[in-house]
């Protein structure tokens, strides 16, 4: 599973990267615009949402619970300072997906038990995408959240993000996580509809 964060360069608008991605292939795209007001993002993400029904991908945005509806999304990311998971869950019903980020074992079993349908992990390493980064994981973070999930019983999906590019995938995937989730290795590229079908094929 990849997982593609909507992102913007000088080349690039938020709605090209999605689009980009949904050429290459990808099946799952999360709107995140931390500086935009929410008309931006409710017009950005109905135009998302379409592309994303076209290409019948899952469409995720980040944060807003109260505007997934309006935009048509399939569900939330919410992020360590964003409205707890249970709370997101009791105002958005069952039928929408949820996904929580964690940076330790504890999160991980902490977004499960509330009700979480996915986890994205991280972060791999230092990121430029994100600001006030948790600790950085590495591959041993990830071995070591991922056996004491199987350790406890825990099956949800895990998703690792932050900083990883096309060379790291292998390693990160041998750790036993579900997918990873990526921005800038696929925007920055040269061609970045050829380098999302590269970095599937590795996965397959």
């Amino acid at each position: 599973m990849i997982q593609f964060i909507m992102h913007h360069n000088e080349r690039f608008s938020y709605l090209d990267s999605a689009r980009l991605a949904l050429e290459g292939g990808c099946k799952w795209i999360q709107l995140r615009m931390k500086e935009a007001s929410d008309a931006e993002i409710v017009a950005c993400g109905k135009e998302v949402s379409a592309l994303c029904k076209k290409y019948g991908a899952t469409f995720i945005i980040d944060d807003h619970v109260e505007l997934v509806r309006e935009i048509g999304a399939d569900g939330v990311h919410l992020g360590k300072n964003d409205m707890p998971i249970n709370e997101a869950r009791k105002i958005m019903g069952e039928k929408f997906i949820i996904g929580g980020t964690a940076n330790t074992y504890a999160d991980v079993e902490n977004h499960y038990r509330n009700g979480a349908n996915y986890i994205g992990c991280g972060p791999f390493r230092f990121t430029t995408t994100k600001k006030n980064l948790s600790p950085i994981l590495g591959l041993d973070g990830y071995s070591d959240v991922v056996s004491q999930m199987k350790k406890n019983g825990i099956d949800i999906p895990i998703v690792a993000i932050g900083g990883i590019t096309e060379a790291d995938i292998p390693a990160v995937m041998a750790t036993g996580v579900t997918g990873i989730a990526l921005s800038g290795e696929v925007l920055n590229a040269a061609d970045p509809v050829a380098k999302m079908k590269t970095i599937l094929k590795l996965l397959k």
